[in-house]
This record gives C-alpha cells, structure tokens and sequence, in this order.
C-alpha cells in the first residue's frame, strides 16, 4: 500500500462517509488544526514517564480529539452516520472534561498574572497545545458559521479542552499546595 494516492493534487480531500471538498474548506481547515493538538499533546507525553497519571490523562484526551476530528470531517448531509463518543462530540464528553478541570486546579495556587511559557518542557509542550486548542475551536467557530456543524457539541469541547490543558501546564510547573482530603 502506498501512502500518496494523487487525489489531493488537485487540493480537494475527502471526507469521512464520502464525498470530497477542498482542502482550505472550513471543516478540513477546523479538523487540521485538531489534527496539530493531537501531536501538539503527544509532545508534553513524550516527556512524560509511560503510565503516569498526566500521560494516561493526555491519552484520553488524544482519543476525545479523533472523535472531534472525525465529526469535523463529515458533511452535514452525513452527520446521520455518526455515532455518539466515537465520531460525534457528545454533551457527556464536554461536561466530563470539568470535573478534571475542577480536581486539577485544586493542586495549585492560580496565577496572579500573565504566565510566561517555559517553565519546564512539560509545561512549555502544553500551552503549545493549548494554543492549538484554541485555534482549532476558532476554526470550528467559522465552520459552524457556514452551517458545517449544524447542533454540534465541538466548539463547547474545545473551549473546556483548551481550559484543561490551560490547567495541566499551570499544574505542571510545579505550583504545587498539597491536596486536603477529608477522613
């Protein structure tokens, strides 16, 4: 199997369930930058010890954005064939995302001013993704303008994501206050 099938020479690509659109189209352009957060997080996991919490945390959180990709690769006249939590953004995904948010943000003092990336690699690695987050949900703003992502949760799932990962790099530079725990 070769990798290159010339399909996309003529700068159209093609879309989950059929059909093919140009490559800069508002879908294809959203799911790009998608494509980006995924490796963006793979580069904080790559400086994490396998199996750790963070790493499993980001695994999932990789997983969550190939269901938002697919969903912003299928034509409206398709979203039929999607399926919940595999290639459609569901409500239960979005919510779930806030109580990691709530948890994690219990483990540090928050910033009291502008924070400059680069404290550590880890930290530096996810505002990276952070970043790419908020521009694949910008994307995903202008696709669901023009009527590509018709009673979509995707946009909703990007902004919490992008307050996760905000979350993780904040945690990830060491703020650390212990964790109270209730007996």
């Amino acid at each position: 199997m070769k990798v290159y099938t010339r399909k996309g020479d003529d700068g159209t690509t093609g879309l989950l369930h059929g059909g093919r659109i140009a490559k800069d189209a508002p879908g294809p352009t959203a799911y790009g930058s998608v494509d980006e957060a995924v490796s963006a997080l793979g580069l904080a996991r790559a400086e994490l010890e396998r199996g750790v919490e963070l790493d499993e945390l980001l695994i999932r959180l990789q997983r969550e954005l190939f269901v938002v990709g697919a969903e912003l690769a299928t034509d409206p006249s398709n979203r039929p064939k999607l399926e919940p939590g595999t290639s459609l953004v569901t409500t239960e995904m979005v919510t779930a995302l806030e109580p990691v948010i709530d948890e994690i943000t219990g483990r540090f003092d928050a910033p009291t001013e502008f924070v400059l990336p680069g404290e550590n690699r880890v930290a530096a690695a996810l505002d990276l993704a952070r970043t790419v987050v908020r521009r694949a949900e910008r994307e995903s703003v202008a696709a669901a303008g023009v009527g590509w992502l018709d009673d979509s949760h995707v946009v909703a799932y990007l902004n919490r994501l992008a307050d996760l990962v905000y979350t993780l790099a904040r945690w990830q530079e060491g703020a650390f206050r212990p964790v109270r725990t209730e007996h």
